[in-house]
């Protein structure tokens, strides 16, 4: 060993050490580290609470550096050129640390990076900012990046530094506004955050906006992560290729993961999940958002954590062992996204770095009226990218299926649940917020573009002109479309649940609520919506809000779905409607399997619901008149659309090829026997392939077994007609026999 005694000290200028010491440094690696000097290489090193620092070299080189006081070391070497690799010998008052200098190191992000997140248009974010465990000019550690242009100065802290983050400042990368350091030595599992010197001097400790992973709440550190998944859903993922959404059967099962089954964690999940999703027929779950989020009674959707499920139920790698399980069982995974709104926690995204800078800093634009939450700025290319990159971040790493984006029409307008005086129109006098049109014009083109297979949902409650129609296609307003490719149908859905909670003695006063949907049923690609808004929080269940007794509930419930199945559009259920729970959900205690549970005497009543369930979606997808032309007015007539005093409606669904479904749906409570019904006279008779009414369901099983045959009676506007006994509160279909 080579012991070379510095020459001299060579102590940070006094400007610099104040800003180190203040944390308002913007480039400590143009101080710290070694540097080029007149009389050789000046070594200088910011290490609090250490006793004494040495500077080691691969060549034998072992010099202790000066004590400069308030934990700085310098020196003086006569070295003719810096040291290609050095590492640092810190003695503390118990220990001894040999490490190499992170300060001695190039930045870890390249130069096409940042001009990308610059220009807004990186589309990889994630690979670029946050905490990324790799190998850096030889060395292993994790390399931090934070977009943070506000902030006087950033420095990392966490468990590898007891949280003092003094020895750990970061440098900014210039106009981007990005800071970054790499770190030796640390890596997966460590806790951390950023702490932000804010543009007064205070100081602000925050999560990581990029995290990959998080402590579980209610605690709130970022965790380094890397993800050691190996997918096998590659069948899947080339057969969802296939067919568009659109034109491809599409029922979707829609649930709350931390209460479907209480207590279950991701992996749990995958071994009751799938095999549950499947015996029933679904095409798809749809995922409350599993985004990481401080309060669980928000359902997830005031999101903290963008870039991280949830670590209530297991890391990122254990939620992507439940998807890779779904796609092997032929299930689709959608996830509610949510892009409107974040909280305003003081450890998240609420000014960030001092200032407004993912919420607009207009606080009338900025503050939600609804939720007390902050909404987006998406006029800024930078907030813009962050959430395209988002959306591409969930359908790439984790290879899900779509998102149903909530909460657009708060987004679309700037007079959202807001009173005059306090919105400003936007530059043509309007009320639309033309930020949120760009970015979600944007989102949708680049989700579409990159991957193939995948579908976007907007739960959209207004009549915004095309929703679901692609950017580049301008409609009557002059404006491209959205971009959707499906959206949520709330019109129909608050129609025909204020149909069906009617006395049936009433309901032909509000015949129209059934039927008017068609009116409009081809004006966007639609998804007829029973979630979890329309069973919670006092408007109780699906089978509750029916009239009548048990029986009674339970027969227009399933007399509901079959209607809801049959009708134009992709279908969408929460759980525990699909057996019939009374109680409303609560994220508290989940749905009630106990009602399924032999043991229980009205079990069978919920289980007949349960199989009608797996029947309409048996039958939906082997039948393409109810879901090859849901978009095509081509594929619905009407039959009898005006039988308003029978309370009876009657459509036809046809396929493709033209191959016709008879859909009959009777909400009185009585049998109607030889009811008419006008037919093609192409179709030489009818079978019954699916009734609500039988008894295996619940029902009365009034049935008809044998296939019907049309009279050369005309009826309905046609040549031919049959004559069909119709069950009380039932819904029958039938399909050339």
């Amino acid at each position: 060993m080579t012991r070379r005694p510095t020459t001299a000290p060579s102590p940070v200028p006094e400007d610099d050490r104040n800003r180190l010491l203040t944390a308002t440094h913007h480039n400590p690696h143009g101080v710290l580290g070694a540097h080029p000097a007149a009389d050789g290489v000046a070594f200088r090193v910011w290490r609090p609470y250490a006793r004494q620092v040495a500077v080691r070299t691969p060549q034998g080189l072992h010099a202790e550096l000066h004590d400069d006081g308030a934990g700085f070391f310098s020196g003086l070497l006569q070295l003719r050129e810096v040291p290609s690799a050095y590492e640092l010998e810190i003695a503390y008052a118990d220990t001894t640390q040999t490490v190499p200098d992170a300060y001695s190191l190039l930045p870890a992000l390249g130069e096409l990076d940042l001009h990308l997140i610059g220009e807004g248009r990186h589309e990889q974010l994630w690979t670029a900012l946050g905490a990324r465990p790799m190998t850096h000019q030889g060395i292993e550690g994790t390399r931090f990046t934070v977009w943070a242009p506000n902030a006087r100065g950033i420095r990392v802290v966490g468990g590898f530094n007891y949280w003092d983050g003094a020895a750990h400042s970061m440098r900014s990368l210039g106009a981007t506004g990005v800071w970054e350091l790499f770190v030796p030595g640390v890596g997966e599992g460590e806790l951390y955050k950023f702490e932000i010197t804010r543009p007064d001097g205070s100081k602000t400790l925050r999560a990581d906006p990029m995290a990959a992973r998080t402590e579980t709440p209610p605690a709130n550190s970022s965790v380094i992560h890397a993800s050691h998944h190996t997918w096998h859903d590659e069948e899947w993922l080339e057969r969802r290729t296939d067919r568009p959404a659109h034109e491809a059967p599409f029922s979707v099962y829609e649930l709350h993961l931390p209460s479907w089954r209480p207590g279950l964690t991701y992996r749990q999940l995958a071994e009751q999940l799938p095999a549950y999703v499947k015996d029933l027929g679904f095409t798809h779950v749809e995922l409350l958002p599993v985004a990481e989020h401080p309060f669980g009674g928000s359902w997830g959707y005031q999101v903290t954590g963008f870039y991280a499920p949830t670590a209530r139920l297991g890391t990122p790698d254990d939620f992507k062992f439940l998807i890779d399980t779904l796609h092997q069982a032929g299930i689709g995974v959608l996830m509610d996204w949510v892009p409107a709104h974040f909280p305003r926690d003081d450890w998240a995204l609420a000014e960030f770095d001092g200032r407004p800078l993912y919420e607009h800093e207009d606080p009338l634009r900025a503050a939600h009226p609804d939720w007390g939450t902050l909404e987006f700025d998406y006029g800024r290319k930078e907030v813009r990218n962050f959430l395209v990159a988002n959306a591409l971040f969930w359908c790439e790493e984790f290879h899900i299926d779509g998102l149903r984006v909530d909460a657009v029409a708060s987004m679309l307008y700037l007079d959202y649940s807001r009173e005059e005086g306090q919105w400003t129109p936007n530059q043509f006098g309007g009320r639309e917020n033309l930020d949120a049109v760009d970015f979600l014009q944007e989102m949708n083109a680049t989700l579409y573009r990159r991957v193939p297979g995948v579908v976007t949902i907007a739960e959209e409650s207004t009549a915004w002109d095309g929703v679901t129609r692609a950017t580049h296609h301008i409609g009557p307003g002059g404006h491209g479309g959205l971009g959707f490719g499906l959206k949520w149908n709330m019109g129909w859905m608050h129609d025909s649940l204020d149909y069906v909670q009617h006395e049936p003695v009433h309901r032909r006063f509000h015949h129209n609520e059934m039927t008017f949907s068609m009116v409009y049923a081809y004006s966007e690609n639609y998804v007829l919506p029973i979630s979890h808004d329309e069973v919670v929080h006092g408007k109780r269940s699906l089978v509750s809000k029916m009239p009548g007794d048990w029986w009674q509930q339970r027969a227009t419930h399933r007399a509901y779905l079959g209607f809801m199945w049959a009708h134009p559009g992709k279908q969408l259920l929460f759980m525990g409607q699909e057996f019939a729970q009374g109680a409303e959900w609560s994220e508290a205690h989940g749905p009630d399997w106990w009602l399924l549970d032999p043991a229980y005497g009205a079990a069978a009543d919920h289980r007949g619901v349960r199989d009608l369930v797996r029947d309409l979606n048996g039958v939906y997808r082997e039948a393409p008149a109810l879901w090859e032309r849901d978009t095509d007015p081509a594929g619905f007539e009407w039959v009898a659309g005006d039988a308003a005093e029978d309370n009876v409606f009657a459509f036809l669904r046809r396929a493709a090829d033209g191959s016709p479904l008879l859909a009959v749906s009777n909400f009185a409570p009585v049998v109607r026997s030889e009811y008419r019904l006008g037919v093609p006279d192409a179709v030489p008779a009818w079978q019954e392939v699916l009734n609500t009414d039988r008894g295996r369901y619940g029902g009365g099983d009034v049935t008809s077994p044998e296939p019907v045959k049309p009279d050369d009676v005309p009826a309905h506007g046609r040549p031919a007609s049959v004559r069909l006994t119709l069950p009380p509160l039932a819904t029958v279909w039938y399909r050339p026999a």
